[in-house]
């Protein structure tokens, strides 16, 4: 399928989205927003992806990961304000959810500005890459708005509510490296080695037993609403779904023959 503001490809199991607008900093319109959503819908069971990737890399072309909501048109010229709750719900959230319940290893590479929606998005993938010079921004005080896109969920988690609250209230950018120092990330490199760090973190995972890895993340999903009790029969359950899977028969009869396992993510 052909995009306009983004691009899609798959390459040994791995499936790079790149935000596709770099003269507005990858901002997000609706016609962006719904082709990333496209995308995820192409992974569904029915889909023309399904079954095609093991591991998911997000990027940005240019000089920016994601600069959130292109503002001209959520405030056009004619000052036809845009539903910014419409915006929210129908752009946005979609996305985030679609990330969070993809139950493959999702990697953001971020290239630069991440800011906004752009910087929750990076947030609300499993790894998040950042080159030395990129940076992180919940904007949304200068203009009078709330973090969205999952900004007030995943920031006091990652981090702690007091910074969580300054980030959010002072709308401070903060560095790769910040990031980095406040467990907002998983590693910093240089610009010139950001795909190369990121595409071999994604072709790791993608080698791995997959299905698996979905599993760990479908616990880690629940484990924020639940307490001891119900993650322990949360962990009973999944486990047994791990156990009934290809790749775990492989594993350890790899380990038992004393060779490499081939994993498939079944």
């Amino acid at each position: 399928m052909a995009y306009e503001h983004i691009t899609f490809l798959i390459e040994n199991n791995v499936g790079t989205i790149t935000f596709n607008r770099p003269d507005k900093l990858n901002s997000f319109n609706r016609a962006m927003a719904r082709e990333v959503q496209l995308v995820f819908e192409s992974f569904a069971a029915n889909g023309e992806n399904a079954g095609k990737i093991r591991a998911l890399l997000i990027t940005g072309a240019g000089r920016a990961f994601c600069a959130g909501q292109d503002l001209a048109e959520a405030a056009p010229a004619d000052k036809a304000w845009a539903d910014i709750r419409s915006i929210v719900h129908g752009s946005y959230n979609p996305i985030i959810k679609y990330i969070r319940n993809l139950e493959i290893p999702v990697i953001a590479a971020v290239n630069g500005v991440a800011a906004g929606a752009g910087a929750n998005i990076a947030l609300a993938c499993d790894f998040v890459i950042a080159a030395e010079n990129a940076s992180f921004l919940q904007a949304f005080c200068h203009i009078g708005l709330i973090p969205d896109s999952g900004g007030t969920f995943f920031l006091p988690r990652l981090i702690g509510t007091a910074r969580a609250t300054q980030l959010m209230m002072l709308g401070e950018k903060i560095s790769a490296k910040q990031a980095l120092e406040w467990g907002m990330i998983y590693s910093v490199c240089s610009p010139d080695e950001l795909l190369i760090a990121a595409t071999g973190l994604a072709n790791k995972l993608a080698g791995m037993p997959t299905k698996g890895l979905g599993l760990i993340k479908r616990a880690l999903n629940q484990s924020l609403a639940n307490n001891l009790e119900t993650q322990l029969t949360i962990e009973e359950e999944l486990q047994g779904l791990a156990g009934s899977t290809s790749d775990y028969h492989e594993g350890v009869s790899a380990f038992l023959e004393k060779r490499k396992p081939n994993f498939t993510g079944k």
